[in-house]
């Protein structure tokens, strides 16, 4: 299956971009309701093992939560591999939102 990744740099430190990400897919979920289905995840100190379906294609990853970044990497199905630069757009979009 086809990669993708995005980073994001905040200045707030790990522990609390960890806490203001934790209602990262609460707020995913609330803004995409009508495009993003199936969404789940569970944290591991600060790494996010998540997976969702969005428009048909289910799309796994891990969030994982540095000092001084946020780090996203997951799988794409090969069907989905043309909307990878919008999917990662859209992922560091939010991201910087929860994040500032």
């Amino acid at each position: 299956m086809p990669s993708f990744s995005t980073e994001v740099p905040h200045e707030i430190g790990k522990e609390q971009a960890t806490e203001r990400l934790k209602s990262f897919l609460d707020q995913v979920s609330e803004r995409y309701k009508g495009q993003v289905s199936h969404l789940g995840g569970d944290w591991n100190d600060n790494v996010l093992t998540f997976s969702l379906t969005t428009f048909g294609f289910k799309i796994d990853g891990t969030l994982t939560v540095e000092e001084e970044k946020a780090s996203l990497e997951g799988q794409l199905p090969f069907a989905a591999l043309a909307f990878r630069g919008k999917i990662e757009g859209g992922i560091a979009k939010e991201l910087q939102k929860a994040l500032s």
